[in-house]
């Protein structure tokens, strides 16, 4: 890694919030809720029970055959082929309330990197988030909660590499009762969380909780 590769990914670490700062923010709810419409025909699949994280992969801090981490890289690309995703991806950070930014609205196939977190790839926990919908129909994590176990999420970085996640738990948290410390805390192996807004919808309040999608590094590509 050159001198300049070094540099940047130094200053990347010393952005990064702890994940108590970022579950503080999901407990408040995340931006992407605020800018979903909630008002079409038939909603957002939801999470099956069947798929909730098992406590016990959760607690897990090696996986069986997984791949080494990878350095910091800028992610590129997003794809979850069971739900027909491919979608570019842009840096996003805390807007001016607080709240974890989110992809313009306007482009409903677009996803956002919380710069907050590592890279995906790298050994901890990162963060993809999405809109649901917007004010003409589904956006890029419409399905997300219709994914189940097994299914895998690759991201592209801009290093040329491929990181593979695999599915282990998809779940609905209400944003009042968001655990932060269950879906950010680092299990000591490379991870991703995928997020949109779900649960309840109503004209007043948005959209009342997040899906979350629970993912581990499998392969490298």
């Amino acid at each position: 890694m050159s001198g300049s590769e070094l540099a940047e990914e130094e200053e990347q670490r010393k952005k990064r919030a702890p994940w108590g700062v970022i579950a503080l923010v999901l407990l408040t709810g995340l931006a992407l809720i605020r800018n979903g419409s909630g008002e079409f025909d038939v909603g957002p699949p939801q999470p099956a029970s069947a798929a909730a994280a098992d406590s016990r992969v959760q607690g897990a801090t090696t996986f069986g055959g997984a791949p080494a981490p990878l350095p910091y890289a800028v992610p590129d690309r997003v794809r979850i082929p069971a739900i027909q995703v491919d979608a570019p991806m842009l840096a996003v950070g805390l807007d001016a309330e607080g709240w974890v930014d989110a992809p313009p609205p306007e482009d409903p196939n677009l996803a956002g990197w919380f710069t907050g977190a590592v890279s995906p790839g790298e050994k901890g926990t990162a963060v993809v988030v999405g809109h649901v919908d917007n004010s003409q129909g589904p956006a890029v994590f419409y399905g997300l909660g219709a994914l189940k176990k097994g299914n895998r999420v690759e991201v592209a970085r801009k290093d040329g590499k491929t990181a593979v996640f695999e599915i282990y738990g998809i779940e609905v948290f209400e944003k009042n009762n968001f655990p932060g410390d269950r879906v950010y805390g680092s299990k000591g192996a490379a991870e991703l969380r995928v997020i949109t807004c779900g649960g309840g919808f109503s004209k007043q309040n948005g959209y009342n909780g997040n899906v979350v999608a629970f993912a581990r590094l499998v392969e490298v590509r």
